[in-house]
């Protein structure tokens, strides 16, 4: 029987297969670089840079042997065909396919469920892989993305005309400019988040996460890196074309969203922060249901901001061509709405105004009681109906700021609220995750280079993946599977991180080609017996940038399966080791997506 001995145990036990395949790696990469030089490759050539740093005395310790094949997968066949993915149709090169325009409109307007998620179902998925459009490019790097977008990446000239006096975006040649202004901040987001500063602790790390709603192209999250602080921004797909595409080829976290019949899929008490400039949403409308629903995702102490139209209507009815008396109504429903939810105002100037959600519900007096919500379950919200209630508070310590917040045992575990994740298992998987990413970056030697903006953990635990990779660099959606334990994307928010619930057995809510790295931890493993491995292949493959590179760890059988999928998905893939030698089951499986446009099926090709 195996045991797991010192890795170093079968180091010399080399023979002509284990060189073959290390000289073999190393071609792999070399190949890989010349074909990126010939000019075929895009942007910053990501495999030149792998073949440039890609260290074969450390790879050639890597025993590329299987040494368990686990019935967590299918055994490897090398005679088994590899099904080839043929390109779909360029008329999907933006396809999101939870957020259709055409199945959007078959659904009804009331309370914007119809630009809420609307899945195809099964029969209806595509089977094809997403091109980009011809003469797409990578991203420019943090900071420059944040002002500059290759035309080729998001063609759609609509804003620069609809929104070109409110300095939201301006076409110039190849690329789109980003000047920083808004609706409600047209000399620009510095100046706008500079007087919010003036009340709300913005320079000191206590505020870290943010919650922008109606982001348009996310000005305001882009600009609030300047203060370490990430925004989570939400806008629908709708006539405001590619907003959301825009905010992340900015390198900005953002998703395709909406506030209309379900529940935000984030967990109660997540933020910090929550945003509205001019955002359109009706805030008192339905009893104030949506600013209950912000209530629920905002900390007890987090701050409500509103930029536009109710606020200072006295003065601005005219110019917004909106009659008094129906905005003295709006506004007096919010107050209300305010005091029901114990918010304190603390600021009212011009166009802003400012509350602070009671740090406990001892400071609050109330003329009424609120309805308060009866499931026991706040974080349960996939899919859930709003409900015209109050979301009780839960207990947290105190709040740290950012980034001791990073590296602290969240209250939420050491409360006890998260089964069976103790101080002690927290620890250790803080530990490894800075093990398992120190081993990455021996691989993949551009991880910290800047090269990847957009990162997405698929399974993302606790977030400590994230943790060890934080950077300024970068930035890290962290989802939160809704088979796994919803608990932990409270953890991950509480460290200061951003994350998200979803279902990977549909898409996800963002565009095509909007990540750079995307990391995927026993996440086949957890849905084998959910969905096919296929769906989310492809699905991986929409949302991943041309020379875009994905990092999966799992079961050595799983992987295999992975494998081969991805050969027929014009993915390049290489399988080492775990870090602590070839008898752990457990292995890591490299891919990088190949440059191919629209209107060619060959890859690497203009």
């Amino acid at each position: 029987m195996a045991t797991k001995g010192n890795p170093g145990d079968n180091r010399n036990n080399k023979g002509p297969m284990s060189i073959f395949i290390v000289v073999g790696l190393c071609g792999f990469f070399y190949i890989l670089g010349l074909w990126q030089r010939s000019g075929f490759g895009k942007g910053d050539s990501i495999a030149v840079e792998i073949t440039k740093h890609t260290d074969c005395s450390v790879l050639s310790d890597l025993n590329y042997e299987t040494h368990h094949d686990s019935d967590a997968g299918t055994p490897d066949d090398l005679d088994e065909q590899v099904k080839e993915f043929k390109p779909c149709d360029d008329h999907f090169i933006d396809y999101t396919p939870c957020h259709d325009q055409a199945r959007a409109m078959t659904f009804p307007r009331e309370n914007m469920n119809y630009r809420e998620r609307h899945c195809p179902p099964d029969e209806e998925k595509l089977h094809c892989l997403i091109a980009a459009p011809k003469g797409y490019a990578t991203p420019f790097p943090w900071p420059k993305s944040r002002d500059y977008v290759p035309y080729a990446n998001a063609p759609y000239k609509s804003l620069t005309v609809e929104k070109a006096v409110q300095n939201w975006i301006q076409y110039e040649g190849n690329v789109f400019r980003f000047p920083g202004g808004g609706t409600q901040f047209p000399q620009g987001a510095d100046a706008y988040i500079n007087e919010l500063a003036a009340v709300i602790p913005l320079d000191n790390g206590m505020v870290r996460t943010a919650l922008d709603t109606g982001c348009g192209v996310a000005s305001w999250g882009a600009y609030l890196f300047k203060k370490n602080v990430i925004a989570m921004s939400i806008a629908p797909r709708d006539s405001h074309e590619a907003q959301v595409q825009f905010a992340l080829e900015r390198g900005v976290p953002a998703i395709i969203g909406v506030l209309g019949t379900i529940m935000l899929p984030f967990p109660s008490g997540a933020f910090d922060m929550a945003h509205c400039s001019r955002c359109l949403i009706p805030w008192g409308a339905n009893g104030g249901l949506y600013m209950k629903e912000v209530d629920r995702v905002l900390r007890p102490g987090g701050y409500w901001i509103l930029s536009g139209p109710p606020i200072n209507w006295r003065n601005s009815y005219r110019a917004w061509q909106r009659p008094e008396d129906e905005l003295e109504e709006e506004q007096k429903q919010i107050e209300d709405t305010a005091k029901l939810l114990c918010w304190e105002k603390k600021h009212e100037k011009g166009e802003i105004a400012i509350w602070r959600k009671a740090l406990n519900n001892d400071e609050c007096e109330q003329d009424s009681q609120p309805t308060i919500c009866e499931s026991t379950n706040s974080d349960d919200v996939w899919y859930k109906k709003m409900e015209n209630c109050v979301t009780p508070a839960k207990p947290s310590g105190s709040w740290k700021p950012f980034p001791e917040r990073l590296k602290v045992v969240p209250s939420r575990i050491t409360s006890g609220s998260v089964p069976g994740v103790s101080t002690e298992v927290f620890q250790e998987d803080v530990r490894l995750w800075k093990k398992h990413v120190n081993a990455y970056k021996r691989v993949n030697k551009i991880i910290d280079s800047g090269r990847y903006r957009n990162v997405m953990d698929m399974n993302a635990g606790l977030g400590s993946f994230a943790a060890a990779i934080d950077s300024p660099k970068l930035w890290v959606m962290n989802v939160v599977p809704t088979i796994a334990e919803k608990a932990n994307l409270g953890v991950i928010f509480e460290r200061g991180l951003i994350g998200i619930y979803h279902d990977w057995c549909e898409a996800f809510s963002t565009y095509p080609r909007t990540y750079d790295l995307i990391h995927a931890n026993g996440l086949f493993t957890l849905y084998k017996n959910q969905c096919n491995a296929e769906d989310i292949l492809l699905e991986m493959d929409r949302i991943l940038r041309p020379e875009g590179a994905v990092i999966f760890r799992d079961q050595v059988g799983v992987l295999k399966q992975v494998k081969r999928i991805a050969k027929g998905m014009r993915w390049n893939t290489k399988m080492v080791d775990h870090e602590d030698g070839p008898l752990i089951s457990e292995k890591v499986l490299y891919a990088v997506k190949q440059y191919w446009v629209a209107g060619n099926n060959t890859t690497s090709s203009e």
